[in-house]
């Protein structure tokens, strides 16, 4: 091979210009088909995928929007007065871009923090964040302070400031029916209560106004703005009645000081028939205005003790220790303020005790297991499968039928009652009287209670569920249910919103009477019905302390004792739920009224202690509702009537004594104790008369006795009433018109304490100057004479008492000298007490 052909084999090749070419070409086609295909999947994402995050970047950009807040319904009682309204007040906010320097923004901090109580640097610190447009810096600012504000940045001219309408919600009654209403947070959502569970009804819809921004991002020209005007929520009228709340909170707030109540007090007054809850309450509770402020001073003692003990870690043992004890302090406080804002008559079930046993006689009743006729013997005691249960009363109640079964509450005869049904038969009842469901109140938070399953129950726990022992209900079950015995057999569904009103008070919506089903017949509601009575106004009945002279009361007592309650070493815990159910007028009944007090640390049985707080209520209601008394014969026959003597007695078992004789207690002091009474034990004066109960060392009220000698009987009566004292009249009232005021002890002129008895006698002489011809009654100044009942006026002798007053005198003073009478040794009870006193 030649050189040359040589050289030439070793000279690198040339590309050829084809191959080029096509290499161009192929990636000139990749780059064409993929980059436009990358280009649409992140168009995809931005568009699609993203489209919605990207848009509100844009709107905040070019659209500013600031809300308008409806204005939040009114909560009216069934008389339209208010419970809770909203009223509007103002945000104050500061545009720092609009300030114009140094000067301006002193004078700004200088003044707001004075006017709205508002950390100076705060607001200068917040007027220097100028890529900033909107800084709050006061909400929920009254109308007043508004004004100041307003005022002071009209004068200045200054444009780096506004004052945005809002609403702020008010709560007129303070703490009324606080854990039935609830109350708002912050954003003015329902937090708790009605407040809560008609949220979407009381908020209504907000508005909002749109500005559009310019590129420098501030608020252009108003023709660039639109507004969305605010839609009002509506108002709601319950079915809660103020007087009667008042009435029901009052008494539940006096039990809770005398009897040391340690897991609070609760109460409800139902109507029987439509379900509708007249009053509901549970004490201790919480001011709505401020929700979080502790009010049982014994809890909130003992979170301030927590908090400065968090505090002195804090300085002297480091930020450790310290924090451990601000996160107890905080998880205490956060416990007791869910205990104080939850509505205990229908979250918290406990054993009913014996006011179940109105279920029991009614599911025995209806069932043909028993009838009004059964007889019952009761030794003290009952053999149940190796366990002895105990009756209240030790030495039992002897051979008894039906109706004194239950005014006896004797737990022997309800076990047998119970068996006789069986088990299967007491369950269908139970659940027909809806014990094991939620009633479905319209309130958040129901619980349901805790009941043996029919699966599971044997002798024992029918045994003992048949006198309302080993389950639980809450209140709301229970006075539910009571209400189904008494009204014909119906249970209704009970509820707290009577109507729903639209913005203008039109009526929207009613809510309607709610019967879930029947659940025995008017013939068993009505022995029902009487036996109730007689555990009231009979002799021997356990609930005699709600006997109101001229009502027609019925009712049943209750006293649980907590089954479940064991300290850390294992030992049971005994505690006691006191309870009483009245229904009111027993005969037609329209009311319930039911009162449980939660482990009170006085000794007593629901018949002592729940009975006359029931008794309370009705007796300050019945009026009120128009129950006008009618007395029998047997209650006017003993019209004038010897004082109790009540020194030393808690106020509800003194009012009660005053009460059951006919008398009207006023009680004066905020003790819980009486110490003085006018007039005093063994005094003689008519029914109706006052009797003053102190409670606190006061001053005497006297007053000057009128002299009313010559007067007629109406007009002598009401001088007197008048002057703050009680008449007795002595001698033959026959005429009013005609018969004239002879004599009268104590003699006129004489200063005597107010409420001091005042004998007054007559003689038919000539006409005195009155005009009315009824009886001679304690009847107040503005009562109408007319529709007072006729009497005859006993005449007092002046001779030597009778034996009965000797003996009713001699109480007396063996009860100033710290005595008791053998009828007070006995222990009135109602029937629960032990549950278990021994095995096989």
């Amino acid at each position: 091979m030649s050189k040359q052909d040589n050289t030439r084999k070793n000279r690198p090749t040339k590309p050829s210009t084809n191959n080029f070419r096509g290499r161009l070409r192929f990636v000139s086609l990749v780059l064409a088909f993929f980059v436009p295909l990358v280009l649409i999947a992140r168009l995809f994402q931005i568009q699609i995928i993203e489209g919605e995050h990207y848009q509100k970047s844009a709107l905040r950009q070019q659209v500013s929007t600031n809300v308008i807040n409806a204005q939040r319904g009114t909560i009216y009682d069934r008389n339209m007065k208010a419970l809770a309204r909203s009223a509007t007040v103002w945000t104050i906010v500061m545009n720092p871009r609009n300030i114009s320097g140094d000067e301006e923004r002193e004078l700004l901090a200088d003044t707001l923090s004075e006017l709205l109580e508002v950390d100076r640097e705060k607001i200068i610190n917040q007027s220097k964040r100028e890529k900033s447009q909107y800084e709050v810096i006061k909400t929920k600012v009254e109308k007043e302070t508004a004004d100041k504000v307003l005022e002071f940045v009209n004068s200045n001219k200054f444009t780096c400031i506004d004052l945005i309408e809002d609403s702020k919600r008010y709560y007129p009654y303070g703490s009324l029916a606080s854990t039935v209403i609830g109350f708002t947070d912050y954003e003015n959502n329902g937090a708790y209560g009605i407040e809560s569970y008609y949220n979407k009804v009381l908020s209504g819809t907000p508005g909002r106004v749109t500005s559009a921004k310019t590129g420098w991002q501030t608020d252009m020209d108003f023709r660039y703005q639109k507004m969305y005007d605010a839609s009002d929520g509506n108002s709601l009228v319950l079915t809660i009645d103020e007087v009667i709340q008042h009435s029901l909170e009052r008494n539940l707030e006096t039990a809770v000081i005398e009897h040391g109540i340690k897991k609070r007090a609760v109460g409800i007054v139902m109507d029987v028939n439509t379900g509708e809850i007249l009053a509901m309450a549970t004490k201790g509770d919480f001011d709505p205005n401020n929700p979080n402020v502790i009010q049982d001073p014994v809890k909130k003692a003992k979170l301030d003790e927590m908090k400065k003990a968090a505090e002195a870690l804090e300085e002297s043992s480091g930020e450790e220790a310290a924090k451990q004890a601000f996160d107890d302090y905080r998880e205490a406080l956060q416990q007791a303020q869910f205990e104080q804002w939850s509505n205990k008559c229908i979250t918290d079930p406990m054993e009913p005790g014996s006011v179940f046993k109105i279920v029991t006689a009614s599911a025995g009743l209806e069932s043909g297991t028993s009838t009004v006729n059964s007889n019952f013997v009761c030794s003290g005691a009952i053999h149940v499968a190796g366990w002895n249960i105990s009756c209240w009363k030790t030495g039992g109640h002897g051979a008894q039928d039906f109706k004194h079964a239950l005014m006896h509450s004797c737990n022997p005869a309800f076990i047998m009652i119970g068996q006789s049904m069986g088990i299967h038969t007491f369950c269908n009842f139970f659940d027909a009287f809806g014990m094991n469901e939620p009633t479905g109140i319209d309130l958040p938070g129901e619980a349901n209670g805790v009941h043996h399953e029919e699966s599971n129950m044997g002798i024992v726990e029918l045994s003992s569920s048949s006198f309302g022992q080993t389950f639980k209900v809450t209140p709301i079950q229970m006075v539910t249910a009571v209400s189904a015995a008494v009204n014909g057999g119906n249970l209704v569904q009970p509820h707290v919103v009577k109507q729903i009103l639209d913005a203008d008070n039109n009526v929207v919506e009613t809510v309607q009477t709610t019967v879930k089903r029947q659940v025995i017949s008017e013939d068993t509601s009505a022995k029902i019905r009487d036996m109730m009575e007689g555990v009231v106004s009979g002799d021997t009945g356990s609930g005699k302390s709600a006997y109101i002279p001229g009502y027609r009361i019925g009712g049943k007592t209750g006293t649980s004792e907590k089954l479940d309650l064991y300290d850390e070493n294992g030992v049971r815990i005994v505690e006691y739920g006191l309870s009483f159910v009245g229904v009111a007028p027993i005969d037609a009944p329209e009311i319930a009224v039911y009162v449980m007090l939660d482990e009170p640390t006085s000794v007593g049985y629901g018949s002592v202690i729940a009975a006359p707080i029931v008794q309370s209520v009705l007796k300050e209601i019945l009026p009120y509702m128009g129950f006008e008394p009618q007395y029998s014969q047997a209650e006017l026959s003993q019209m004038e009537i010897t004082v109790p003597f009540v020194i030393g007695e808690v106020t509800h078992g003194a009012t009660s004594k005053i009460t059951l004789q006919g008398l009207n207690p006023e009680i004066i002091g905020t003790g819980s104790t009486v110490i003085r009474q006018v007039p005093e034990g063994g005094a003689k004066m008519p029914r109706g008369g006052k009797v003053l109960l102190y409670t606190e060392q006061e001053e005497n009220t006297t007053v000057t006795v009128p002299d009313v000698i010559g007067m007629a009987g109406q007009l002598a009566n009401k001088t007197l009433v008048n002057a703050g004292l009680n008449v007795r009249l002595s001698g033959v009232l026959a005429d009013q018109a005609t018969d004239v005021v002879v004599k009268q002890d104590p003699s006129p002129g004489r200063t005597v304490e107010e409420g001091t008895v005042v004998t007054i006698s007559f003689s038919n002489t000539t006409p005195a100057p009155s005009v009315s011809s009824q009886p001679v009654l304690n009847i107040p100044a503005d009562a109408n004479a007319e529709e007072q009942p006729k009497q005859e006026t006993e005449q007092v002798q002046e001779s030597e008492p009778k034996e009965e007053e000797k003996e009713e005198q001699e109480t007396a003073n063996n009860k100033r000298k710290g005595k008791q009478t053998d009828d007070e040794k006995k222990t009135d009870a109602d029937g629960d007490g032990v549950f278990v006193s021994g095995v096989n």
